[in-house]
């Protein structure tokens, strides 16, 4: 499992489910999106700060911090930064993600006290050595078939009273007016809904899949023994004109979008998409004045007896 990165089914990811694959096709190889994990943890950094600076206030001294399907180690690092006195353990299942994080951290100058463990989260964290006082799971729990079972295994993995900070849902993410001049009106609305169709099979073709789970995050935190403390939503907000760096991420975006769900857009949609990530289209995201970055992301927090 991975994610730093983008997109659940509510956001953007950043992490969009739809990795270049077919609209039928739900397997993602997250090794393959490392280059776009990256690009989008590093451009969230501003939400993510304010997330664990959230967290520094609810749980201010952790010795041992672990985020559970880490990708490329952004918010890892990101981690070990807030908690300056932690040691972090980044687990994931695809080792090329791994050695990125293992690259951020020396870069970082933290390497002595970050290391990687490489396992799947649904395996209940591998051979984690010891147990963690901070367990941080962003994006990551819904591409595990059993989700109420990988928590449990979350749960067994804390300390007592160790909290676990876990990031799921929001609202989706906007790129762009809902009337950007072409193709009709509300496409971002629409490739939502294509998105929100692909993410239901998805998680139905998961090894292990239990559907009728309903995610209400509290509830489920509460049904594996743990205390729910808090809930917030965090805002990322980049008004248009946006950076080079927001327009690349942007563009990125779409592209995984227009690439993953062809199969279950109109051809009209896909003609605008098209539009918009052509460098040498005037109306393309490369060059309109309105281009901007709009999420908010939930984090829900609990805490071991």
């Amino acid at each position: 499992m991975t994610h730093d990165h983008g997109s659940d089914q509510n956001h953007s990811h950043e992490h969009s489910h739809s990795h270049g694959h077919g609209h039928g096709h739900t397997h993602i190889d997250f090794a393959e999106m490392l280059p776009m994990l990256e690009q989008e943890a590093e451009l969230f950094t501003p939400l993510y700060t304010q997330a664990t600076a959230w967290l520094r206030e609810l749980r201010p001294d952790p010795e041992m911090i672990v985020d559970a399907g880490s990708g490329p180690g952004v918010i890892s690092c990101l981690l070990a930064d807030t908690f300056p006195k932690a040691r972090v353990v980044a687990v994931d299942g695809a080792a090329p993600l791994l050695e990125a994080a293992r690259a951020r951290a020396a870069r970082l100058g933290i390497d002595d006290r970050f290391s990687t463990l490489e396992a799947e989260l649904g395996d209940g964290l591998g051979d984690l050595e010891y147990p963690a006082d901070l367990l941080w799971a962003s994006r990551s729990l819904h591409h595990v078939g059993d989700q109420r079972g990988a928590l449990a295994g979350f749960v067994d993995r804390l300390a007592p009273g160790g909290t676990l900070a876990l990031l799921e849902g929001g609202l989706p993410s906007r790129y762009l007016p809902r009337d950007i001049g072409i193709g009709r009106p509300g496409l971002q609305a629409r490739v939502d809904a294509v998105e929100q169709e692909w993410f239901a099979r998805m998680r139905a073709d998961l090894p292990g899949a239990v559907v009728e789970d309903v995610e209400d995050w509290p509830a489920l935190l509460t049904a594996v023994g743990l205390r729910h403390t808090g809930t917030r939503t965090f805002l990322l907000d980049l008004p248009a004109p946006v950076s080079d760096e927001a327009r690349a991420f942007v563009a990125t975006s779409l592209t995984h979008r227009r690439e993953g769900l062809a199969e279950g857009l109109e051809a009209d949609d896909l003609a605008t998409l098209d539009r918009l990530l052509d460098p040498d289209d005037r109306a393309s995201v490369f060059h309109r004045p309105d281009v901007f970055v709009l999420t908010a992301l939930t984090v829900y927090v609990g805490v071991k007896p």
